[in-house]
């Protein structure tokens, strides 16, 4: 017996592929991490023994900082740009599931009634809840995962399981919080190049584990 494929059904790309430029791009910033480590901490060990105060060239702590930002935003737009057809799919899913969790919102206020707002600001909405609660669940997952992987991909195939959350949007949201977390770390690198080189060079190679995290994150297929 021979089978025939459906041609008017695109294979969808793992996710290393549809995330590659992304993925290189983290990768890149890595290697750049720990090249401006490098600059600051080489001469000290190059230095002598009796030598008291060593040169060394923080500056590249501060590029990393101001350049990673940029270099990630540029690569998530090759990504785009590479896979419309992708993107498309996606932006159609994350509608559904956005619908999905302000319906199940709607329901529970309907069953049991809106919580009363007793301080001076107003709950959220139930679109405002459904983007929170995506926000949520990223930060969630790549938490998980730092520690368990396995017990995590367990665990976005339990928040999805209810359709008011899709697995890829998930992934992609915890991407993002590693992602914003190890900038956030350079940020504060670039703040210290002045006053302390050393800690500069230290929060470089602290930001690593958040873009290893994030690439690991871009690349787990789980359906």
């Amino acid at each position: 017996m021979t089978t025939t494929s459906d041609a008017s059904t695109p294979v969808r790309p793992a996710r290393r592929r549809r995330h590659a430029r992304l993925i290189a791009a983290l990768a890149s910033l890595v290697g750049s991490c720990a090249e401006a480590a490098g600059e600051v901490y080489g001469p000290i060990a190059a230095a002598p023994p009796s030598q008291e105060a060593v040169e060394v060239q923080p500056l590249s702590c501060a590029r990393v900082a101001l350049s990673g930002p940029l270099l990630l935003d540029m690569a998530r737009g090759e990504d785009a740009a590479r896979w419309p057809g992708e993107v498309a799919r996606e932006d159609a899913a994350a509608r559904r599931t956005y619908a999905a969790r302000c319906a199940l919102t709607d329901a529970h206020d309907a069953v049991h009634g809106p919580e009363r707002d007793r301080g001076p600001v107003p709950l959220p909405t139930a679109g405002q809840g459904a983007a929170m609660e995506l926000a949520a669940a990223g930060d969630e997952v790549a938490a998980r995962w730092r520690e368990d992987p396995a017990q995590a991909a367990a665990f976005v195939l339990e928040l999805t399981a209810g359709g008011e959350l899709g697995v890829e949007e998930v992934l992609d949201e915890a991407v993002h919080a590693a992602v914003v977390c190890g900038l956030l770390v350079l940020a504060e690198a670039r703040t210290a190049v002045t006053s302390d080189p050393g800690m500069a060079a230290e929060l470089c190679l602290t930001a690593v584990p958040h873009f290893s995290l994030a690439v690991a994150l871009a690349s787990a297929d789980l359906d």
